[in-house]
């Protein structure tokens, strides 16, 4: 049985990922399972200097979800490639840092720095950040925004570039083709829902920001769809995530037309979950005697 899968330069083991945030940098997670079996790890988001993140309080539990408004607390580039990343080289998997920044500058100098870094096999962008030169505009959110800020990533960084879509748009497959344009290698459909929740009790919002990220369960069906409509109209891979939380969730999306998934809020649930999820999809393709899992991929029937 074939189930490696390619993501621009990358070739995966297997099609799962860990959603940015989720996962830490994995050493998190080696008392459930060893990280080396995944298809790849991909690193929280790693911003050009440190933040210290969004006031408390930054969680919310949510009917089938979570919210989050954790505001990318790292310490920033310089920390990762010196004290995270000697420590986490050792998983036998790719290694995806999250970039996020606030000005395409932030950007390009991250990835810069990430370039010529060997174990760093591939950036995804998080283009759900507010650009500070444009009012708080999210740069996945403004197209033309988002065109500036990828030609002049793509002139910096030479390995395999991944852009993590924002769903908070009327018509996502315009996005998905500009990435692809603009000679992305692969996209993440899709990041966290803007919601929020109020706590009756108190009166006052669940969170410190008003709103936040939702994702979890309740957001699967919507971005199942968003992967198809991509599906249909770019070449490059697909990355799904959102609301995986089985086996059976994860060959939707393959069979909707993603490459690989990413496995993000069922972390926290099962920390073991992603290891589940792998053993699942193989005895799937076993039972149905599929011998390579590219034949379910966009596979779909109608009705």
């Amino acid at each position: 049985m074939n189930i490696t899968v390619e993501i621009g330069k990358l070739k995966l083991k297997n099609p799962i990922l860990t959603a940015s945030g989720t996962f830490g940098y994995g050493q998190e997670f080696e008392d459930f399972f060893d990280p080396s079996i995944l298809g790849a790890i991909i690193t929280k988001g790693t911003t050009l200097e440190p933040r210290e993140g969004n006031n408390y309080p930054r969680m919310a539990e949510t009917s089938a979800g979570m919210l989050n408004a954790v505001g990318l607390q790292n310490k920033g580039v310089h920390y990762f490639i010196n004290e995270i990343l000697p420590a986490i080289a050792k998983y036998q998997t790719n290694i995806i840092v999250n970039v996020a920044g606030n000005a395409v500058e932030d950007y390009v100098e991250t990835v810069s720095l990430l370039n010529n870094i060997d174990r760093v096999d591939a950036v995804e962008l998080n283009v759900s950040c507010p650009n500070v030169k444009h009012g708080g505009m999210q740069f996945g959110t403004n197209y033309d925004l988002l065109k500036e800020l990828l030609q002049k990533v793509r002139k910096t960084y030479n390995k395999t570039l991944i852009v993590k879509l924002s769903p908070n748009v009327t018509k996502i497959e315009d996005f998905a083709l500009l990435c692809q344009d603009e000679h992305a290698d692969a996209i993440t459909v899709a990041n966290t829902y803007l919601g929020m929740a109020i706590d009756i009790n108190t009166m006052k919002t669940k969170l410190a920001t008003i709103t936040g990220g939702l994702s979890g369960p309740a957001i699967k069906p919507i971005t199942l769809r968003m992967v198809y409509q991509c599906a249909q109209v770019v070449n490059i891979p697909i990355i799904a995530s959102g609301g995986i939380i089985s086996w059976q969730d994860a060959i939707e999306y393959l069979l909707a037309g993603a490459s690989a998934v990413q496995i993000g809020t069922a972390n926290f649930i099962n920390p073991s979950i992603s290891q589940d999820i792998l053993h699942g999809i193989e005895q799937y393709l076993l039972q149905k005697n599929i011998k390579n899992i590219k034949e379910i991929i966009g596979a779909m029937k109608s009705n």
